[in-house]
């Protein structure tokens, strides 16, 4: 049987030049925190491709800490943030998260200590500006202390585009400080760090042909952070450990390689919008669908037919989708995304997420609507008997 990947948001599989410069990294010697030859030709391959994940995102000069990934970059920027003493920029006392932010963001924030409070989403998928903004007007620093909001450029479910840049000013007049979640945006659309205004954003490799295992966390000039892995002097004494050589030069590699995924962006588009009409037309809802999205990211619900059985009968037949974020997917538990966004009963519960990549093709695409189709036509002819 034919295998089609439509789990892009999930991981996405990693470039052939990515492997090949994992690879040949591998069977270089040398560690990079070494002073000797070895070490120092070890750590120019660090270097470089710091420079190639800054230029990628136009990040500032050592911005770049590389982390495991996206949960540790996330978890490094809230607690960073709140146990740091330095009364300039950190000593954080209070965090804002959206209602739609991915959970990793969510169960840090609870962690940290300190007060948290959720910033509510619209019907549309989008952030309530309105809401943060009369909220921060009456915010008083000097009573309340530093705060931070958390805000993820796009929604790992819906594929909406959240408004960062006009958030991070109406943040920034308060005085407060924003973390961007850039995940599911890095490598599907262009993300300039300075533009969005952002002051920490976290990024991670697998979600636009990197490695797994490898990402970063991009922060401001004089930005201070209490580090939250202690040991050695590694990434200029922000985050120790040794550095995992091979995941970021494939990291670096995928940064450089991601200009050929963006001038797809288009046909990603229209693919996604060939499976958006089929569902449509058999009577799904779509979610986000009046809203910027990411171009390969279709999130909607089909009455009657439960999310975990569109999995099942989708896998059967070959199709590989989800029912939300991949690192809750497994759990049998509502998207949390959609109840922010207000929807209720059926339509929550039979929600699923399709996503494509810079490596979809249209036979991708046909074998989705040929599965989905001849799936939903059994459920609704129970239905009809």
């Amino acid at each position: 049987m034919s295998r089609y990947y439509l789990d892009y948001n999930a991981s996405a599989p990693v470039h052939p030049k990515v492997i090949e410069t994992v690879a040949a990294t591998m069977s270089i010697k040398g560690n990079a925190s070494s002073v000797h030859a070895e070490g120092r030709g070890v750590k120019a391959i660090v270097e470089n491709a710091r420079e190639q994940l800054r230029q990628f995102i136009n990040g500032p000069v050592n911005g770049v800490i590389f982390t495991s990934g996206g949960t540790e970059s996330i978890h490094y920027a809230l607690h960073g943030s709140v146990c740091t003493d330095d009364v300039g920029e950190g000593n954080v006392k209070r965090i804002f998260v959206s209602a739609i932010e991915h959970p990793a963001v969510f169960e840090n924030a609870a962690t940290t200590g300190v007060p948290v409070e959720i910033i509510p989403a619209l019907k549309s998928g989008l952030v309530d500006l309105d809401w943060l903004k009369a909220r921060l007007e009456g915010y008083n620093l000097e009573n309340e202390g530093r705060f931070l909001v958390c805000l993820m450029l796009a929604n790992n479910e819906t594929g909406v585009i959240q408004p960062v840049a006009e958030a991070a000013a109406i943040i920034h007049d308060a005085g407060g400080l924003i973390f961007v979640d850039a995940a599911q945006a890095a490598g599907k659309i262009p993300v300039n760090f300075v533009m969005l205004g952002a002051d920490m954003m976290a990024m991670t490799g697998h979600k636009f042909g990197g490695p797994i295992g490898v990402g970063a966390l991009i922060i401001r000039p004089n930005l201070a952070l209490e580090p939250v892995m202690r040991g050695g002097g590694h990434e200029m004494n922000r985050r120790a450990g040794t550095s995992n050589v091979p995941a970021i030069a494939g990291f670096g590699k995928a940064c450089e390689l991601a200009a050929g995924s963006l001038a797809k962006a288009t046909e990603i588009k229209d693919m996604r919008d060939q499976m958006q009409k089929t569902v449509q037309d058999h009577g799904a809802h779509v979610w986000g669908n009046g809203c910027d999205r990411l171009p390969g990211t279709l999130c909607f619900s089909a009455p009657g037919f439960s999310s975990e059985t569109q999995v099942m009968a989708l896998d059967l037949e070959g199709v590989a989708v989800s029912s939300g974020s991949a690192c809750s997917s497994g759990k049998a538990s509502a998207s949390k995304v959609l109840l922010a966004m207000g929807v209720e009963g059926e339509l929550v519960t039979s929600m699923i997420r399709v996503s494509l990549g810079a490596t979809s093709t249209q036979e991708d695409v046909d074998g989705f609507i040929r599965a989905w189709t001849k799936a939903y036509a059994r459920v609704q002819e129970r239905g009809a008997a």
